[in-house]
């Protein structure tokens, strides 16, 4: 699979680099947390939010707006999944990182998407990369079989558990987007083979990409 980088001009569709923030701190502290054989993700890291960072974040990269900082670490090279937000997410890159991108606007009516139209960027280390709320991302991916350590800052709240229960998915295409909330702030568009919970709503069409493919 083609990897560009998020310098290249083909990522300004899907976000830009933040270059106003010191990240430094932030990434030293995220090199102190667990990189496991799977993916693990935590929206909210105590030892992360107690950083001088928290507050630059919360003032200057979402205008004053309650954040959350966490992370998503571990060893992946496949798609599985996309999802998107309401709103920009920011990811740090502690270590070299690929982040698999689409478009919501290719989204199709009845909520299934064409993986062939996903663009591979790489992160480098130290890198800290907007996520427009209108990208389609999901779990990061490793370079070189090595794993990955990602920093996910997003609206306090987000990717938590659910108050009240939503529209099931009961195929592979329907007219409800309310059947692609999975979490709070959280619309998931699974692939067949990716894995996911049952009762995920499976719109992605093609193949489960991989970086090594």
């Amino acid at each position: 699979m083609k990897v560009l980088s998020v310098n290249d001009a083909a990522f300004q569709k899907y976000g830009r680099v933040v270059t106003n923030v010191d990240f430094t701190e932030l990434v030293q502290g995220m090199k102190k947390t667990p990189v496991p054989e799977g993916v693990v993700y935590e929206p909210s890291v105590e030892a992360l939010e107690a950083l001088p960072v928290m507050r630059a974040l919360s003032d200057t990269a979402y205008g004053e707006m309650p954040i959350q900082i966490g992370y998503c670490n571990g060893h992946n090279t496949k798609l599985n999944a996309l999802e998107y937000h309401r709103d920009s997410e920011i990811n740090v890159a502690a270590t070299d990182a690929i982040l698999m991108l689409g478009l919501l606007q290719d989204v199709e009516a009845d909520h299934t998407y064409d993986t062939s139209k996903v663009e591979a960027f790489l992160v480098p280390a130290g890198t800290a990369v907007e996520v427009y709320a209108t990208t389609l991302h999901y779990a990061p991916c490793g370079v070189d079989g090595n794993g990955f350590q990602v920093c996910v800052v997003l609206p306090r709240g987000t990717n938590y558990p659910l108050k009240k229960e939503h529209g099931k998915a009961s195929g592979t295409t329907t007219d409800n987007e309310d059947c692609l909330i999975t979490a709070v702030n959280k619309w998931l568009i699974g692939h067949a083979e990716g894995g996911l919970d049952e009762g995920s709503f499976l719109g992605l069409k093609g193949k489960n990409l991989d970086i090594n493919e």
